[in-house]
């Protein structure tokens, strides 16, 4: 058929240049394909990529693959059958999806890195697979090429055709998987490229909110017995790839220890990317999670990465992962399972290289047993815990911690740095500290912007009596009689001069601690009869 290798033969020119012109790998692999299938003499065109073997348990072809690791993977298919018109061969299932190195006519091209060519399929039939399939399509010829760049073979180029093969289509043919080649490769390029420019903007976004959010607590801080448990812990766990639990009251500083697990991980120059599960609508949290494509739902219109996507490579922080809601749950369960999800509205399977730290101020067994929390998830989650200390059973750490926040919040506001009496600290250690460590840095912040003088003067709250939630009947306050709280009132005064050194006045003095003026301080010692030196 001269007129129709004539006409494909001028195709394959013009395809030659728009190869060179085309960026994305899955436009390209398309492009090809269902160019040359559309020549009318050419019944199939497929191209198949080396890539790591990823059905090995249930390919068709398992029992004669030699070695299970790399494979041909089929990448792109067009082309139409005689009987059924409306029947194409686009897509990527089926008996020869995969082919293993080496294996059948597609495998051996790219194991020899030799083309195979079958002029005529009625003198040679030993390279056709499927003899009905051809005798029913009507195939005559077979051309199968390398795709190779720079010495490694990449992938086969195939072309199945109805009339016999001829020299001067195949010099096309060859030329045309040349340049496939080199372009395949350069679209991988782009496609990386842009695939690392979104997961930058991505992770960039999710940081700016995370520095939005974020409280300027520091780093840790403090000494005590009970921190040094959670510094151990830490020092533990860091270097492996164990999934933490992070559990402590509201404020503790949960995320400070994800950080700092995350610091001294080994995967410390990858991301960590935080997400709060209390914050997320429920009906958005599959596309937080995952992320989405255009189209996907209503408002959905950009491809936009998930927290996953942006964390590969790094960490994801679950924070109040107790707010979950139990249809999200279990997708994140298969995750953690098979490390693969997929967009809202995409069908391409995506990996996740990712190590999950949750955080939660909820007791996750109570929540199992509850029924609002998966087991199965809590056991995947919970394989090395963290407990967090209150602040309250670690009030050795307030005065390092108050040094600390005085010196970061001044520096953000621009203020001076006022001094922090031995008083203040006094005054700060009594408190038991509900909010913890965040409540801590508030009242901090407060100070700094009200204090007028040289010294840090702070405001603490009257410690409310806490209250027993495993226990409804809890017994009232104890009433104290007259002298009882004539007695407590002198041993308070005798604490507040022992905090002061004896001083009554000044900023740092008994009488501002205890809120009153030092005139009525001096009052009540004379009549309380309590010995010190009036400074």
């Amino acid at each position: 058929m001269p007129d129709l290798l004539t006409d494909g033969n001028a195709e394959l020119k013009s395809l030659l240049l728009d190869v060179a012109g085309e960026r994305s790998l899955e436009g390209l692999l398309k492009m090809i394909v269902c160019r040359v299938a559309a020549m009318p003499h050419v019944a199939l065109c497929r191209i198949w990529l080396v890539k790591p073997g990823d059905i090995c348990g249930t390919c068709p072809l398992r029992e004669e693959c030699p070695d299970h690791a790399r494979c041909l993977h089929l990448v792109a298919s067009a082309g139409q059958s005689l009987d059924q018109e409306a029947l194409r061969w686009d897509r990527l299932s089926g008996r020869f999806r995969r082919f293993p190195l080496g294996v059948r006519k597609i495998g051996r091209v790219a194991s020899t890195g030799e083309a195979i060519v079958v002029p005529d399929t009625a003198t040679d039939m030993q390279w056709i697979a499927d003899p009905a399939w051809a005798e029913a399509e009507a195939i005559r010829g077979l051309a199968a090429h390398p795709l190779v760049f720079r010495g490694e073979v990449i992938g086969v180029f195939a072309v199945f055709t109805r009339t016999t093969v001829e020299m001067s289509e195949l010099i096309w043919h060859r030329m045309l998987a040349d340049h496939a080649a080199a372009a395949i490769v350069n679209a991988r390029a782009f496609d990386e490229i842009d695939d690392l420019k979104q997961r930058l903007e991505v992770e960039n976004e999710f940081l700016r909110e995370e520095i939005a959010s974020e409280g300027a607590f520091g780093e840790i801080v403090g000494s005590s017995a009970a921190l040094r448990r959670t510094t151990q812990q830490i020092a533990i766990v860091a270097k492996t790839d164990t999934n933490v639990v992070i559990t402590g009251e509201s404020g503790t500083g949960k995320e400070l220890v994800a950080r700092e697990i995350h610091r001294r991980s080994d995967r410390s120059a990858g991301p960590m990317i935080k997400v709060n599960c209390a914050a997320i609508p429920h009906e958005l949290y599959e596309s937080e999670f995952f992320g989405h494509v255009a189209g996907a739902f209503s408002g959905a219109l950009h491809d936009r990465a998930g927290r996953f996507e942006a964390a590969n490579g790094g960490t994801l922080f679950l924070d109040e992962i107790g707010e979950m809601p139990l249809s999200l749950q279990s997708k994140l369960l298969r995750v953690l399972q098979e490390s693969t999800y997929e967009r809202v509205g995409e069908t391409k399977t995506r990996t996740a290289d990712v190590r999950i730290i949750a955080a939660t101020n909820r007791d996750l067994k109570q929540e199992v047993a509850g029924g609002r929390f998966r087991e199965d998830l809590f056991y995947r989650l919970n394989v090395f815990p963290i407990e967090i200390a209150p602040l309250r059973q670690r009030k050795d750490d307030i005065p390092e911690l108050s040094q600390k926040l005085t010196a970061d919040i001044c520096q953000r506001l621009n203020r001076p740095r006022p001094r922090i009496t031995q008083a203040v600290i006094a005054q700060l250690q009594r408190y038991d500290w509900p909010g913890n460590v965040r409540e801590l840095h508030n009242i901090i912040e407060r100070a700094v912007i009200t204090s007028a003088g040289s010294s840090l003067r702070v405001e603490v709250p009257t410690n409310a009596p806490r209250t027993n939630a495993a226990d409804p009947q809890q017994a009232p306050p104890a009433i104290h009689t007259d002298q009882e709280m004539k007695r407590l009132e002198r041993e308070n005064i005798v604490r507040a001069l022992e905090a002061t050194n004896g001083r009554v006045s000044g900023v740092d003095g008994a009488a501002a601690l205890l809120g009153i003026k030092p005139s009525t301080l001096t009052s009540r010692i004379r009549a309380m009869k309590i010995r010190r030196v009036l400074k």
